[in-house]
């Protein structure tokens, strides 16, 4: 198999980032971003997905998180459609859901190279630590258009905490399922020939 592996950077007045990923990893990362829980959850997708995942992201957390998420989430979605090359031979589909005690993160998954994104729920308290829960759903949103997927996510629960979590994690399962090699296919997964 070759090395499925992608890099991307992004260098703006509001962030400086770079990103790799290898999809064919071991779950590990090394993730600086300077916001807690946002490294906690970058690593919680890498080890949860088997990717091995690098991210240092410089961003400007004197105005507030927004910038330092969603550019996180442009540049992993291209280090992803990097890594994906042609997508021969992967499954393509998935969906996953992920309990965290009483959350749930739901997610279908298409590598379809045609971008949408539909989000249903909602968070239960507005801040875990120095990330808004919010900005969860955007970098999903963020994340699919520059990987190329269409996503649909759902999250219920009580406790913000548990629902950002059980959605990265659903997200990470559900990616590692999609993009896995199909040992019964050798072309691209589509009568297009092509995603």
């Amino acid at each position: 198999m070759s090395t499925r592996t992608g890099a991307a950077s992004r260098s703006t007045a509001e962030t400086d980032i770079d990103v790799t990923i290898d999809l064919d990893g071991d779950g590990e990362s090394t993730v600086e971003t300077g916001i807690g829980f946002f490294d906690h959850m970058l690593a919680s997708f890498a080890k949860h997905g088997l990717f091995d995942l690098t991210v240092q992201c410089d961003g400007d957390l004197h105005i507030d998180d927004h910038h330092t998420v969603e550019d996180t989430a442009i540049v992993l979605g291209e280090a992803v459609e990097d890594a994906l090359g042609d997508k021969r031979g992967i499954v393509r589909y998935a969906d996953r859901k992920v309990p965290l005690d009483e959350a749930v993160g739901s997610v279908v998954l298409d590598v379809s190279g045609r971008p949408y994104y539909d989000f249903d729920g909602e968070f239960s308290q507005e801040r875990i630590g120095e990330f808004t829960s919010q900005m969860a759903a955007h970098f999903f949103q963020s994340f699919a258009e520059h990987a190329g997927l269409t996503l649909h996510c759902e999250v219920t629960g009580e406790n913000a905490h548990h629902e950002v979590e059980a959605l990265f994690k659903a997200n990470a399962r559900a990616l590692d399922d999609a993009t896995r090699i199909d040992e019964h296919r050798s072309d691209t997964p589509s009568t297009k020939g092509e995603l």
